[in-house]
Formats: C-alpha cells, structure tokens, sequence
C-alpha cells in the first residue's frame, strides 16, 4: 500500500490485532490460544455453521445444482444431536469439524479454501465468535472487543478523510469502530465478510438493530462466490441505512485458485481496487 500511494497525500496503517487472540506468555510462532471453548462459543459456532448449511442450500437450489445440495444434505445429516451436545462442547466443536469438512467437498469450495479440513476452519471462525462476546477483560477490565476497536482507530485522525479496508472478521470489527468515530470516512470496503451471518453474528452487531456508521459516505461489500466464511453476502438486504441514505452496495468477485478467502485475492480484483485507489487519489 506504501508503494500505491507514493507521491500522494494518503497515508497507509495496517492495524495487526491477532496479538490479542494469543497467550502472552506463551512462546515461539507455536504459541497456543489461550482461549478455551465454553457453552457460549459453542452455540455461537453452531448457530455459524446452521446459517452457512442454509445459506449454501438456498444457493444449490436456484442454481438447480443437485450435487451440491448432496453435499449440503449429508452435511446437515451430521449436524450436532442432543447426545453429541450431552458429551460437552469438546465433541460439538469436532462433530462441527466434521460438518465443515464435508462442506469443503463442495466443488468450488474443494478448489479455492484455504483449509484442508473443518477444525482449522471452525478455530478461524471462533475468533469472530471471542470477539462478540465482549469478554476476556484485562487488567484494566477493558474486553477483547473493545481492545481490538481501540487498536484498530489508534493513528486515525478525525480531521483527515479516512478510508477503511476491512476483510473477515475485520468487516465486523471496522463496522463497530466506526460507530462513534467523528471523522469523515469516504469510503468503507468490507471483503469477504460475515457480518450478515443471522444471529451468529448480526444479531450480536452494536448497534441494534444494525446500520451504516454515521460517518460513512460510500460502502462496497464484496465477496467470492467459493467464499466459505461469508453465509449473506447482500449485507444490503439486513441493514438500515445512516442519516445520510448510505447502505453498503455488494458485488460478487470470481477469483481462481486457492486461498479465495484471503484479502490480497480480493485486492487483486478490478472491481474491489478500482474505487479504493479513486478514493485514495482525492
């Protein structure tokens, strides 16, 4: 990004927050999460993955793609019982992998994830899940949410137009920071995100019911259709718009290859770096 905008009057921070989701103590590039799945997460990992199963059905179906409906049935099939729950939130989160890894056999799926089965997966998807429960508080009581929205606006300057470039979780995230923030912001792009995930997620969102930032003058949402991470890409369609009208306006990327769901695949696209680089000029 220091590249792009050499010569020009924008300036360029990455806010790196995945210290937050690790132990401090811990050591070396191993280093485990601290965090331990407890009942909540496990609802919240559930009610994740139901939503996908559903979503991705609904697209099987209009497409009239009954192979992977298949998939999607045999999936549902090993969705989490009432045993399975009796036996504690160790075996939900593993039959939960096992849901995943099914879905992953989806073609377009098998093709561009960058998970080689559901666990990985499942842990990339709790971290959304820690962040909304607005816990883990430190020393000074201030919860992992709140610590990740003050690492993101630390270096903002109100009186600067501000443009946002958000990806995964971090959709969620820059949704939240930009609640109260004061400041212009001319555009706002959202990259393969889960906002709209029904009660997973939206309906956890500060505020309710969930709208566009106050400050936000432009939102483009994007998302690939072999995205597994995002189960609503027309965020549009479950947000109400700010004092001003803006709603975010979503588009579908196709990428080729592995790793669909990373932010540099979707930065590659025409689509997705056309307006942020007219947005960064002015």
């Amino acid at each position: 990004m220091s590249g792009l905008t050499q010569g020009w009057l924008a300036e360029a921070r990455f806010a790196n927050y995945s210290d937050l989701f690790t132990d401090a103590e811990a050591q070396g590039p191993e280093a485990a999460e601290a965090w331990e799945l407890d009942e909540e997460q496990a609802e919240f990992l559930e009610e994740f993955v139901e939503t996908l199963l559903d979503e991705l059905g609904r697209q099987a179906a209009e497409q009239g793609d009954r192979r992977a409906s298949t998939v999607i049935e045999d999936a549902r099939a090993q969705l989490p019982r009432f045993d399975d729950q009796a036996q504690g939130v160790g075996a939900l989160f593993r039959v939960l992998g096992r849901v995943l890894t099914t879905v992953l056999q989806l073609p377009g799926l098998r093709q561009g994830a960058q998970w080689a089965s559901g666990l990985p997966l499942l842990s990339h998807l709790s971290q959304v899940g820690r962040y909304l429960d607005r816990r883990e508080a430190d020393g000074a009581g201030r919860t992992l949410d709140a610590r990740i929205r003050e690492r993101v606006l630390r270096g903002t300057d109100p009186e600067r137009p501000l443009v946002v470039v958000s990806h995964s979780l971090g959709t969620v995230v820059a949704f939240e920071a930009l609640r109260d923030y004061p400041g212009q912001v001319k555009l706002l792009l959202t990259l393969g995100s889960p906002l709209a995930t029904a009660a997973a997620v939206l309906q956890r969102l500060v505020p309710q019911p969930p709208r566009t930032p106050h400050r936000v003058e432009r939102w483009l949402n994007f998302w690939d259709r072999d995205d597994v991470v995002v189960g609503r890409p027309r965020i549009q369609n479950w947000m109400l718009p700010n004092a001003s009208g803006v709603l975010p306006v979503t588009d579908r990327v196709d990428s080729d290859g592995l790793w669909v769901h990373t932010a540099t695949k979707y930065l590659r696209q025409p689509a997705v770096a056309g307006p942020l680089v007219e947005a960064l000029r002015k």
